[in-house]
């Protein structure tokens, strides 16, 4: 099988899609007529409008599917695993909240905002989405679906879930995953007609050189957590990885970088082969950048527009269905603050201003949230082998790694 040509490699890049369509959207701004324009954001706004509707069942299937493999092989491993990944990615945006308090708090208020410009859609769709249908009961439904089969499966909701699982990845992967240079276009271009995008540059410029020291602080806890107190051993389990973070951090891809992640990680284990069965399963779930990236992007966002924090009980719920989520996400490679958006605007209240500033921080940050991802989890698979060495037994743990590779 031939592997692809470099320029074709290039123009199914997901980052460089983006940016070609911006590109030329710019060469060609001030030959375009108004309504041009409003077509591009009233385009971006239809398909965000039509990830809201479906993407309580898309998480519902998904979180289903991956709790109904329970009764398959080494359930008790991929329960453990499952468990772990919720509560990493869980810590880290609770992490971003007190990050992003104190950047809040170090740095000048913004204030309220008002950002309203003349500049609309030519058209909306009607705002008749029942209050129920959301992620968070999409979520508890797959829950609850996943245990009742895992517990007592039958073929045909096995089927039904493996099916509906199926589907909603087809078109996650087929059809809105193809959609993310123009749905990034659409707010670009309201960016672009008013003036959002130096008003960007003015409030968070500072704000990200933060975030990257956030992050950076954070990778160093996690590998610490995994070598002990030992400088030398931390030194060297970061060594072992920086190879999958610079490849990463040049392809924009976690997933094509993870043949380096797991000899990374494999080298920092006591059992290397634990590494092959970790790193594909947390690969595109447990992305602690990019969890602490969004996270503390919203804090701010919020703070910035509504002149005021979240408050503990909005953080708790957004937090819960943002981490839940995190099993969709796995399906759109490249594509997880595309899946993340309607709960923005679901829990956090976003409008499409923020929507807009998000998606434009996104672009720019993601060759080293990408990085920091890759870093993250193979840290991560250190502190996984260390819970599950101190809770499982040396000849239980044996057993369940010869039942992983039957």
């Amino acid at each position: 099988m031939k592997s692809a040509s470099p320029l074709t490699a290039l123009l199914q890049h997901r980052s460089f899609q983006v940016f070609f369509v911006l590109g030329i959207y710019l060469l060609l701004a001030n030959l375009l007529p108004g309504p041009a324009h409003q077509f591009f954001y009233t385009l971006s706004l239809f398909i965000k409008d039509m990830l809201i509707w479906v993407m309580p069942i898309t998480v519902g299937f998904f979180i289903a599917y991956a709790v109904q493999s329970f009764e398959k092989k080494a359930p008790v491993f991929i329960l453990a695993l499952l468990i772990f990944e919720a509560c990493s990615n869980f810590m880290s945006v609770w992490y971003a909240y007190g990050c992003a308090n104190l950047a809040a708090e170090m740095l000048p208020s913004f204030g309220a905002t008002d950002l309203s410009s003349e500049f609309t859609a030519l058209w909306r769709l009607p705002a008749i989405k029942p209050a129920w249908w959301s992620a968070e009961k999409g979520a508890i439904a797959g829950l609850v679906l996943g245990c009742f089969n895992a517990l007592k499966p039958t073929t045909g909701l096995t089927q039904l879930i493996s099916r509906g699982k199926s589907i909603m990845e087809w078109i996650l992967t087929r059809v809105f995953a193809r959609l993310i240079p123009l749905f990034i276009l659409g707010f670009a271009v309201q960016m672009y007609q008013t003036n959002l995008l130096t008003h960007v540059f003015a409030h968070y410029s500072l704000l990200v050189l933060w975030l990257i020291a956030f992050i950076f602080v954070y990778l160093l806890f996690l590998f610490t957590l995994g070598a002990g107190l030992s400088l030398h051993k931390i030194m060297g389990n970061i060594r072992n990885l920086l190879p999958a973070g610079g490849i990463s951090l040049t392809s924009g891809c976690s997933l094509s970088t993870m043949p380096w992640t797991i000899q990374g990680a494999a080298k920092n284990l006591k059992d290397p082969k634990l590494a092959q069965g970790i790193i594909p399963a947390t690969t595109n779930i447990q992305q602690i950048g990019d969890c602490i990236a969004q996270a503390f992007l919203c804090f701010l966002i919020y703070r910035h527009f509504y002149g005021t924090n979240p408050d503990l009980g909005t953080w708790l719920s957004f937090s819960v269905v943002f981490v839940l989520a995190r099993y969709a996400t796995a399906a759109v490679l490249g594509g997880a603050i595309f899946i993340m958006l309607p709960i923005y605007e679901s829990y956090l209240n976003f409008n499409p201003e923020m929507i807009a500033i998000i998606l434009a921080l996104n672009v720019f940050l993601d060759p080293l949230i990408t990085s920091s991802n890759v870093m993250a989890n193979g840290a991560l698979c250190r502190v996984f082998e260390k819970v599950w060495d101190k809770v499982m037994g040396t000849s239980r743990k044996k057993a369940i790694l010869q039942e992983m590779e039957s």
